[in-house]
């Protein structure tokens, strides 16, 4: 059983994933504004794929989500607690939000595919020393699809720059978009499905959450969201 706890300030969500990926139920208490942030963004997760959160009792594995410094995750199971990061300032954007996501559930970032090369010009002098690490190269769950400029797991092309210069380069198109995504891509629909062995769905795109601005009111509310599916969830 793959399990998850999520908490965020006032936020307590808990999540499990069964081995047969069955979702009981989800509990929110938190501000309204990180609500409707995470509620869209998980909700479109249930449309598109079948992964699903549920509450955890005592399990052994879980991961909490929480305010903390910047915007981070592990990537794929590490065993017991594990924290994804997503500050309430600079984190909450539904594009982060679900870049971290896909981090726990296993994936890497776009620029370290091992056939990265044949796409993208990495300008190693340009990075931040302390960064650089976000741009080696590794084996990456590609799920047979191709490298993909719009992955919301695609670094922009002034990622950890020291000097306000690139610190990557499309090719052979060097004007070409690259990190620009505002949601998941295609393609990181499909490795998702394809890496937990869900149906692959007709529906690859899911255009629901409002843009998020960085000024809003704060307001306190409670939730009970109960969701039910069928699916299965690979040991990653």
């Amino acid at each position: 059983m793959f399990v998850t706890k999520v908490s965020f300030g006032l936020l307590a969500m808990l999540m499990v994933f069964s081995a047969e990926g069955k979702v009981k139920h989800i509990f929110i208490y938190t501000h309204i504004h990180q609500f409707a942030n995470y509620a869209c963004n998980f909700f479109i997760l249930t449309i598109i794929t079948c992964i699903r959160f549920f509450p955890r009792s005592n399990e052994r594995d879980y991961i909490t989500i929480e305010s903390r410094s910047g915007c981070y995750s592990y990537v794929g199971r590490q065993g017991y607690s594990q924290t994804v990061s997503l500050a309430r300032n600079g984190c909450l954007y539904h594009s982060t939000v679900q870049h971290e996501l896909l981090h726990a559930l296993g994936f890497n970032h776009e620029q370290t595919r091992s056939d990265r090369d044949n796409h993208i010009q990495v300008i190693w002098e340009n990075i931040s020393d302390d960064m650089k690490y976000n741009f080696n190269k590794i084996n990456t769950l590609n799920q047979g699809t191709p490298y993909d400029y719009s992955s919301v797991m695609q670094y922009e092309r002034y990622a950890f720059s020291k000097n306000g210069r690139p610190t990557m380069i499309p090719i052979p198109n060097n004007n070409a978009a690259l990190g620009t995504s505002t949601e998941m891509s295609q393609n990181d629909i499909i490795r998702i499905n394809r890496l937990y062995q869900c149906c692959e769905c007709s529906i690859t795109h899911i255009h629901l959450c409002a843009p998020h601005s960085r000024t809003h009111t704060i307001l306190t509310m409670k939730y009970n969201i109960h969701i039910t599916f069928v699916g299965r969830l690979l040991n990653i």
